[in-house]
């Protein structure tokens, strides 16, 4: 393990070397020496296409390590983050010989456990691929860990644990505190994708929790020829939940589809608190008669009780317009710091409404209001907990899917109606009166404070006795170098006189030997200039001003949050250990 971890790291450290001699150079130009230099959006989207590049080249652990990161904009740029959505789990299969040898470790020789097996695979992924098969006439899905991927996978687990120290160099404070935490985070949930045993307890869990819901179909664990490296479940076909022309054909009702879909994901984060984590259209699919069918539980989690109660909080503040709630609830759900700028955030999430509503207040989609506060995360930066970087990209993923179901679709409309219906949106209307009641009492009481000191301040303004204090918050390194500018600008001017003075009455050495350090001075008074420092009074929104990039320069439309959510989550191109299409059944 630890020879193939030490080879290991080489191979990733000379993939990545290009990289890191670049990030260096952002710091120093010539990397020992020189001014730092500002890289360009354009330079970041590209340099995002090369480490995905690399991360597809380096194989099964870093694939994953990329869908994990597309989920944290906390900790990546908004280029990055929307380059490795695009990450496609979707490698060649290993060949039946190695993968039966895996097989009949766990549950002995093939002929003998199944009357019938497809040799060649459904869907191949970097940890595992899914056969079908027979078990007593019952059509069933077989879904086999990738031989060898667990030595693989520790080492470059190592790897990465050897990497930190050296990433946490390029980053500050903040963000380095979020990536230990992420690579804890990565480490668990690889581990547990790997763990089948694991998967058919979640798998079962849910099902349990839509057993008298005859409108979700969720395949079932056959325990007896499953264990860790071996999952096999009910064989469920259906169409793929994007192929649109399929639906249409079976007559089926895609606005209903839609809705029922984002129910089904409302009752799983809000009610139950266990949810399928992975809803690309690769994992859903839909019966003849409509029922909605989900296939893959390898990426599963649980929301706590506190987690579900803001997210209800969420909803509800979004529905009200309610500023204030929304940055509350944020705070407490530990997305927002209690020291961030309210007032910059407010804006934030002011122009996130403007720029979603429709007609009514029911019109916008919740995907917008997300998109932008992660907008935000990367610039400030916040942190974004794991569970809730989950339940965001469940959140993302499954509006877009619903969206190219019916482009139409409204999910506050949905999430209101639901939450009506479980009795969450009447105690968000009676806290609505009883804050209105609050703003009433509040400002009767303001009425009666503010004339007199309205008084007092006009009469002190009448007496020329008001005084005003103002507070510079620039810091002092910021005149230390307004200060310098000023002197070298004068010791330059000097100079010139000096050196035209010399040169009219003075022989040429003399002359030379004023003009060498006026011409030193004017250059550094130059290079105090070139460097980007000072004010930057102009508020940056990442993706946001992307887009808006974008457009400009290539005459590239702008990403509507429809389109956003494609960006963001790779519809369509994110697959994952389930890659099959559903016309085939489980993907696994």
């Amino acid at each position: 393990m630890n020879l193939r971890a030490y080879w290991r790291f080489l191979v990733v450290i000379w993939r990545f070397l290009p990289l890191i001699v670049a990030y260096l150079r952002d710091r120093r130009r010539f990397i020992i020496f020189g001014s730092s230099r500002e890289v360009s959006s354009e330079k970041r989207r590209e340099r995002a296409a090369k480490l995905l590049d690399s991360l597809l080249t380096l194989g099964p652990t870093f694939i994953k390590l990329g869908q994990l990161l597309s989920t944290r904009p906390d900790i990546l740029p908004p280029e990055y983050v929307a380059e490795f959505s695009k990450l496609q789990d979707d490698v060649p299969p290993a060949d039946w010989i190695d993968a039966k040898v895996v097989l009949e470790e766990e549950l002995g020789p093939v002929d003998e456990r199944f009357e019938e097996f497809d040799t060649d695979p459904i869907s191949g992924a970097s940890l595992g691929q899914v056969y079908k098969a027979q078990i007593d006439d019952q059509a069933v899905a077989v879904k086999i860990r990738r031989p060898g991927v667990e030595t693989l996978v520790e080492a470059d687990l190592r790897v990465i644990r050897w990497l930190l120290p050296i990433i946490m160099r390029f980053v500050e404070d903040a963000r380095s505190f979020s990536l230990e935490t992420l690579a804890d985070e990565f480490a668990r949930t690889i581990r547990q994708e790997m763990d089948y045993k694991r998967e058919g307890r979640m798998l079962k869990e849910i099902r349990a929790n839509f057993a008298e819901n005859d409108d979700v179909r969720i395949p079932d664990v056959i325990d007896s020829h499953s264990s860790e490296r071996v999952l096999t479940m009910e064989y469920v076909a259906g169409t793929k939940i994007d192929n649109l022309d399929e639906i249409d054909a079976k007559q089926l009702d895609r606005t209903e589809l839609a809705e029922r879909l984002q129910k089904v994901y409302l009752q799983m984060i809000v009610e139950d608190g266990v949810f399928h984590a992975d809803p690309h259209p690769g994992n859903l699919a839909v019966a003849d008669d409509g029922t909605l069918i989900f296939y893959d539980f390898g990426m599963s989690g649980y929301v706590d009780p506190f987690v579900q109660d803001r997210i209800i909080d969420f909803y509800t503040a979004v529905a009200r317009q309610d500023i204030d709630a929304i940055l509350d609830t944020l705070v407490e759900m530990g997305t927002l710091s209690p020291e961030a700028d309210r007032d910059v955030m407010a804006n934030v999430m002011e122009i996130a409404i403007a720029d979603a509503r429709g007609d009514d207040i029911e019109q916008y989609r919740i995907q917008q209001i997300m998109q932008q506060v992660e907008d935000t995360i990367y610039e400030f930066p916040l942190r974004l907990p794991s569970n809730l970087a989950l339940v965001l990209r469940v959140a993302t993923v499954v509006e877009g899917v619903c969206v190219t179901l019916d482009p139409d679709f409204d999910f506050i409309s949905v999430a209101t109606s639901y939450l009506r219906g479980q009795g969450y949106i009447e105690q968000g209307v009676r806290d609505f009166v009883e804050d209105r009641v609050t703003e009433v009492r509040d400002a009767a009481t303001s009425s009666v404070r503010i004339p007199p000191k309205l008084e007092s301040t006009l009469d002190r303004m009448q007496r020329n006795d008001l005084r005003v204090k103002a507070e510079i918050e620039e810091d002092n390194a910021y005149f230390r170098r307004l200060a310098r500018r000023v002197i070298l600008g004068m010791v330059f001017a000097a100079g010139i006189v000096s050196s035209t003075l010399l040169y009219i009455f003075e022989s040429q050495p003399v002359v030379t030997a004023a003009v060498v350090p006026t011409v030193a001075v004017g250059f550094l008074l130059y290079r105090s200039f070139r460097k980007q420092r000072g004010i930057q009074a102009q508020p940056k929104f990442t993706r946001q001003r992307m887009r808006e990039r974008e457009s400009d320069e290539g005459g590239r439309e702008a990403l509507g949050f429809g389109d956003a959510v494609v960006a963001q989550s790779g519809m369509g191109n994110d697959e994952s250990d389930s890659a099959a299409t559903p016309e085939d059944g489980n993907s696994g």
